[in-house]
This record gives C-alpha cells, structure tokens and sequence, in this order.
C-alpha cells in the first residue's frame, strides 16, 4: 500500500503542532489529526497562562535575579526525585531540559516573535531546604498574549506549510488502532466523528460517521494525558498521596481522556510513572464553566491563611504558592478533600491571580492599559467575578458570620470559630515585631525581597482581621485535575521503547503523552512553567528526530 504522508502525528496540541512545522520545514509530508474540531486547534495550550521555565534570562536579570544552569539543575533534581530504573531516560530528558532552558529556547522562541511580561513569576517556591524541592528564584516567564501567545507563531508555521502542501489537517478523526508491518508502526486507523461545532474546549460528539486508514513512514503520538478522565486519575493515584479525591474539578478539557495512551502501549510502546501526577490543590468551581466539571487554580501569593476542612492551619512549609504535591498528600490524608484559604480584600487585591488565558484579558488581550489597571490596588474584575458569582467564595465582614457560611457550604459544623479566631489573631500579633516565629509571616517579608513580588504580588504585610483591610473572605479549595507527569518511555530523539528498551521502530511521542519526554521527565514533582515547555523541547524533538528518519 502506498503512503498517505511521510509521518502522521495524532493530536494537534502544542506538542504536535510543534512536531508538524518543524517537519514541514524540512520538506516532510505531514498528516496532522485530532478527534476534536479546528475550533479547538492547539488543545491544552490555548487555556494555559503561558508561563515558560527559563534560565539566566534578560528578564530575569533586570529584575537582578542571580540564575544559572547548575541552580536550575539543583532545583530540578531536588523536586524530581528521580528514584527508579526506569528513571534512567526520565533523567536524561531532564539534562537535556535544563540545556535548552538555560540556551536556545528563548532565543528560539523569540525569533518566531514570543515575547514575554517583564515581571518573572516565582511559582512553586518550595520552603524546604536548598537541595530540596521547589525553585531557589523566580522563573516563571509569563508569555505575552498567555497561551494563545504561545500557539501563535506555530499556527503561522502551519497555514504557511498547509499553503505549501506540506500538512494537512483532519479534525474529527479519534485514532482507533496503530497498524503494524514487518515489526514497524507503518499507520493508524479509526473512526471519522460527526462534525461539532461546539464552542473551543467544550465536550463534543463521540458519534461515527465513517473510519479511516493512513499509512506513514512513522507515527509520532502527541495526543495528551488524562486529566480529564476522573477514572482514569483515581485508578492511577498513588498510594503516597493517600485516598483518591471524592470530588475532583477538571482543570482540563474532556477529551483529556488518556485513551490514546493504552493504543500506543497496545503497539508495543512502554507506558511508566502513571502513579506519578500533577494535581492542584487550589481549585475553585468555575462560574460559567467551558467543559465538565470546570475548575479555575487559583495562583496565590503567599500572605493567605490555609486552613484544612476542620479549621487546623495547615504545617510549614504548606503555604500558599510553595509546595503543591506536598500540600495535596496533606490535604487527603486529613479525610476530606478540600481545605479553606481566609484572607481579606487587600489580599486578595493584590495576591489573587487566575490561571488561564480567559481569567487575564489584560494579558492575553496584549493591553499594557489593561495591566496598569490591574496593578492600580483592586480587585482583577475576574476575581470579583468570583466574588461574586462563584459557589466557593465567602464574604463577610465578621468571623462568626464567615465561619457559620464556611460550615454551611461544607455541610457540616467541622470549623470552630473560637479556634479559627485564635489562629487568625496568634498570626496577626506576629505583626508587631519586624521578626518573629510565624514562619509564614518570615516567608512573606523574604518574598517582598523580590521587586517583583513587592510590585504586583505580595501584600503588604498587615493584620487580617483590621476592619481597614477587610470585609474577610474565605474560599474552599478543590482538588484540580491537571498533568499526568508519567507517560511512553522515550529516548532522547523522542523514539518510543518497548519493555526491553529497544526502540518500536516507525513510533515517537512527545509533550504529555511521553510525560513531557522519557515518560517523566519531572519525576515526582514540577517546577512549573515546565509543560508548555516540555512540550516545545519535546515536540520539537520528535519532528526533527522523525524528518531524518523519513528522509
């Protein structure tokens, strides 16, 4: 049978997008499908804040950030953790990561045009010791025009190959089965889905109208994890992070359903670390919600109180912006699986951020008026959206009134207004003195170190409960699905191994689906900003590593 196109890639997200321009721009024939329509081209990606790990940036360094590569490095391990014999290609993928964070990946990016805020994030802080988990400095590089600003200068380079011949696009085609010929992954079949014009993100027809087959000289799997499929993540959880979550909120759309995952293992592909995840801990229900149970994360800054279900304030180091995994297992092995922030309207001013690029307009719309107005001290008209709107907030303007809501939307009486009270007023004569024991409060006052931080993400430090800065407000925090951190065993040209570690020769995975390259190369733990990038560095990886292999 002869070949319908040089390589056909399965998901067109970040990662296949990626895959696809730079096999075009070596002169491969590209078949490029998804099962869902054209309206939601670029998957994942587009709702994402846009934030990329990056090293030893200008950016970084105007804001007199000391980085550097052998700092990321001990950050990176630290988290990881890599402890398994199958970690030996994780472990590699993450070396050669950290080479193209701290070398050509932003002069790469910015050459297509990506631009980033001047203001570096400090996401995942960590609190731990300097060999420990979580970053040592800010490197979350927010891009300009958030998600869709990264998808932007690849959707370019694929209507310019579409134009030139090289690519084609089939949406509403759900891969199905992997064909195999002497031994090599030569092809794929499926079903054709009814056409949907559902709005971008939102759940579309499973019905079949037709199948397809198409023959390749190589497959590259680019098709996501399994954020979306609640069965799938609870089958999954780890033990280590004890109970699967009751009630979960879906950071990701849908058809984030891992399906293609099992179709790949099924080809011969190794599948490792699927006990290893990336969950939030600050989810809240989304008010107009875009797919299935929609939750929003919360991106907060570090002055919060964080409470869990029964009021007991939360260990160091688990404050708010520090530790996410760490946090999680604490959370669930509470017995319940939400837990509570108690802050006040200059906190949430200042602090409160929403991930994703429908929660920032200023940012994505690309309006520095739009940003100036968000730093001029009030509340992000998103976040008062919430406020108001949104089935997890709580504003009053006394702590017996806050504490009888919080119970009442709980369901249950767990919290003490006596006990909540007394933490609140013990942290707030904390204040009196420039040092003291709260090492949230130390935290808090080493943040404002950072300019950044002072700028536009740390509030001032002040009391709580001083009517001046109030009314009080308290948010129940849900468990949000996001990233499957495990995924296809790689090699370094993004080639998927079988369980012996040899290469399935004609197959290649990247982004998700390979658990960002090697099948997990953040191990346990993430730095963030480290998926759009990993599916960059991997997609990236996988087209050229195929457009030789073809060639």
């Amino acid at each position: 049978m002869g070949q319908d196109a040089d390589v056909i890639i399965i998901g067109a997200g970040l990662a296949g997008l990626v895959a696809a321009t730079e096999l075009a721009d070596a002169g491969r024939k590209v078949i490029l499908l998804d099962q869902e329509p054209e309206q939601s081209l670029g998957g994942q990606a587009f709702w994402s804040l846009g934030g990329l790990f990056m090293v030893d940036t200008p950016e970084q360094r105007r804001l007199r950030i000391r980085d550097s590569h052998e700092l990321a490095a001990q950050d990176w391990f630290g988290s990881a953790g890599f402890d398994r014999p199958e970690d030996d290609w994780p472990r590699a993928w993450a070396q050669a990561y950290l080479d193209f964070a701290t070398g050509e990946k932003r002069a790469w990016l910015h050459g297509m045009g990506m631009r980033w805020f001047p203001v570096v994030g400090w996401a995942e802080r960590g609190g731990s010791l300097a060999s420990g988990h979580g970053n040592s400095v800010p490197r979350f590089h927010v891009t300009w025009g958030t998600g869709p600003g990264v998808l932007e200068p690849f959707l370019r380079r694929l209507k310019e190959a579409q134009a030139r011949g090289l690519v084609e696009l089939r949406c509403r085609h759900r891969v199905t089965a992997l064909s195999r010929s002497t031994g090599a992954v030569d092809g794929v079949a499926g079903e054709i889905l009814e056409a949907s014009t559902v709005a971008r993100g939102a759940k579309s027809s499973r019905g079949a109208v037709g199948a397809f087959a198409l023959k390749a000289q190589a497959v590259i799997v680019t098709s996501g994890g399994i954020g979306g499929n609640h069965d799938l993540v609870r089958a999954s959880w780890p033990q280590r992070l004890g109970a699967p979550p009751r009630r979960l909120l879906s950071g990701v759309p849908d058809h984030v359903d891992g399906a293609m995952l099992a179709i790949a293992e099924a080809a011969g592909g190794r599948l490792i670390n699927g006990d290893r995840m990336w969950h939030y801990v600050e989810g809240i229900a989304n008010w107009a919600p875009i797919w299935p149970r929609h939750g929003i994360r919360i991106l907060p800054g570090p002055s919060s109180l964080w409470f869990d279900a029964r009021g007991n304030r939360l260990p160091v180091p688990l404050f708010p912006g520090f530790d996410t995994l760490g946090t999680l297992e604490h959370i669930m092995k509470t017995g319940y699986d939400y837990s509570w922030f108690v802050l006040n309207r200059s906190i949430i001013a200042k602090e409160f951020a929403l991930s994703g690029s429908e929660q920032n307009p200023d940012l994505t719309g690309k309006s520095w008026r739009q940003v100036l107005g968000r730093a001029g001290g009030g509340v992000p008209a998103p976040v008062q959206a919430f406020m108001d709107k949104g089935e997890d907030f709580i504003v009053e303007n006394d702590v017996s009134r806050l504490v009888a809501r919080m119970n009442a939307l709980a369901g249950e009486a767990l919290i003490d207004e006596i006990r909540l009270r007394a933490e609140i007023e013990a942290r707030d004569r904390t204040l009196d003195n420039p040092f003291g024991k709260d090492l949230q409060v130390t935290a808090l006052r080493g943040a404002r170190a950072y300019l950044g931080d002072r700028l536009i993400r740390t509030a001032k430090p002040h009391r709580i409960l001083d009517p001046a800065h109030g009314p009080l407000i308290a948010v129940r925090l849900n468990i949000l699905t996001r990233k499957s951190l495990g995924g296809l065993m790689t090699d370094l040209s993004a080639r998927v191994l079988d369980g012996t570690g040899e290469p399935v020769p004609g197959l290649y995975a990247a982004g998700e689906a390979a658990g960002f390259g090697g099948g997990g190369l953040h191990g346990y733990r993430a730095l963030e900003g480290t998926f759009l990038g990993g599916c960059l560095f991997s997609g990236r990886t996988a087209g050229r590593a195929a457009a030789k292999a073809v060639g």
